[in-house]
């Protein structure tokens, strides 16, 4: 292994800030720091200034192994503390988090090109995960159900389910590890992480710094990091974890789901996008574009949530257009260091020119170009796209371009915004608040937000998605329900009368 940085240069205050964490470029197993035993070396790569932060050897599937023997291992010990000692450590990350602030944004904005103002709510989003899932150890509870039986009494335990591979993907990494993490560790399960491999420390080892250092035993928390090419089936496949937690692509959670079911494995998958954001004819326009200019390039577009299609009535669309053109065409574009910055780096060069691919179809499909964006290295400056058809919307971008399209009355825009695939998140824009739960009711979606943004995530409510966009729902209850499973006991509390 090789390293140019293994510590970010922290921002602001520091005087009374810990030292920072080093050699966090390692796989985290059974609790030790060590070198992977794969063949292939990962360069983790600073999106907006191209340099190699540091190189890390990638984890084998004898590493994967490793790991999850480490965790099977540590989860009974792990589960049969008292609830209130889990929860004080799972609070106690919250802790840590908070005096780590600053070193932790600093990587977010290196390793994933977080603009500054992304990176400080991503560490808002995990912080209050983290005290949300501190309350799961109370939380879990068992049920007495009445039989049919003379003399029978029924009862469900709630446990964990054991141990719990946790698959992130690079967008937001710490919250969207944590985000399985957290709840997984507060209920009493073990976790393997396998972070992206554009971001390993934010993905993955940092939070395992965190938890260590928040008391979380050896074992109990692993990552490994490798591509997926190398050890992804391996980690989704082996015999160990019962539940594989995964946020990503369509097509990668398609693969997962088949490779779950073929083992008789639980899934939570969190997949795609293609967010409709819906201005009704009677809509607050400057509400609407406020709402639109950050649910559609907060972060560069690079969110599951962020909008993918601005659906427009007529009635208001030429205002809408000109507003919001204004506004987008205001946002400071560049280095995600600077607290101005709106808009920072695509994460890799693959990304970019995935964009641009699909820039230049919808170009090409009779598109009027509202505001013509362009890229200097991976910065690309805002595009809006006019006059879209959605037959020619129908893939999530994951950039900072904009797409609008124009519909008459309620009814095309609610058949537009459910002509595709996915359902995950969405919006509606109405003065009329009741018509817009009305229209929400209706709209094929995990989420909908009536007069906000579609980017939303609060851990106490549930988080997912319909048709192509996942399985299951993370936050709250919900998240209790997928790291814990029920078991039916009874007791025959006088002898019964059997048929036979």
């Amino acid at each position: 292994m090789s390293a140019t940085s293994t510590t970010p240069t922290i921002s602001g205050d520091t005087a009374s800030a810990p030292a920072p964490y080093e050699r966090i470029e390692r796989q985290f197993i059974g609790g030790e720091w060590r070198e992977g035993s794969g063949e292939k070396t990962l360069d983790d790569v600073d999106p907006y200034t191209g340099r190699t932060l540091f190189s890390v050897r990638s984890a084998s599937a004898d590493d994967v192994d490793a790991a999850y023997r480490a965790a099977r291992e540590a989860q009974p010990a792990w589960t049969a503390m008292l609830p209130q000692e889990r929860s004080a450590i799972v609070a106690r990350a919250a802790t840590i988090l908070d005096a780590r602030k600053a070193e932790v944004v600093d990587w977010l904005i290196r390793e994933a090109g977080s603009a500054r103002v992304k990176a400080e709510l991503e560490v808002q989003l995990v912080r209050a995960g983290m005290l949300e899932a501190a309350t799961y150890p109370a939380r879990i509870e068992g049920r007495i159900l009445p039989t049919g039986i003379p003399g029978k009494e029924g009862r469900v335990y709630r446990s964990p389910v054991g141990v719990v591979c946790v698959i992130s993907p690079w967008n937001f990494p710490l919250q969207l590890t944590n985000r399985s993490v957290a709840p997984a560790l507060a209920c009493g399960n073990a976790v393997v992480v396998k972070p992206a491999t554009d971001t390993p420390v934010t993905g993955g080892t940092l939070l395992a710094k965190i938890y260590e250092e928040a008391g979380v035993p050896k074992g109990v928390y692993n990552v490994v990091v490798g591509s997926g090419s190398e050890i992804g089936d391996a980690v989704v496949e082996h015999p160990i974890p019962r539940v594989v937690s995964f946020t990503g692509s369509t097509p990668v959670g398609q693969h997962i789901g088949e490779l779950c079911g073929k083992h008789v494995k639980r899934v939570c998958l969190e997949l795609g996008g293609n967010a409709p954001f819906v201005v009704l004819a009677d809509a607050d326009v400057e509400r609407a574009v406020d709402a639109a200019v950050f649910g559609k390039f907060m972060h560069q577009g690079q969110i599951c949530m962020a909008i993918n299609r601005i659906v427009v009535d007529r009635a208001v669309y030429d205002e809408f257009l000109e507003r919001f053109v204004e506004r987008v065409r205001a946002l400071r574009v560049g280095d995600p260091n600077d607290a101005r910055t709106a808009i920072g780096p695509i994460v890799n060069d693959q990304q970019l020119k995935s964009v641009l691919e699909n820039v230049e179809k919808v170009k090409a499909s009779g598109a009027r170009v509202a505001l013509e964006g362009r890229a200097e290295g991976r910065v690309l400056s805002p595009i809006v796209l006019a006059d879209v058809r959605n037959e020619n919307a129908q893939e999530e971008l994951f950039g900072p371009v904009a797409l609008v399209i124009p519909v008459d009355g309620d009814e095309e825009a609610l058949r537009v915004a459910n002509d595709v695939p996915y359902g995950l998140s969405s919006s509606v824009f109405t003065r009329d608040l009741e018509r817009g739960v009305r229209f929400a009711q209706r709209m094929e979606a995990g989420m909908t937000h009536v007069n906000d943004a579609p980017v939303n995530d609060e851990p106490n409510n549930p988080f997912g998605g319909e048709k192509e966009s996942g399985i299951g729902r993370f936050g709250g209850e919900w998240a209790i329900r997928e790291f814990t499973t029920d078991h039916w006991i009874t007791l025959q509390h006088e002898p019964r009368r059997y048929p036979i």
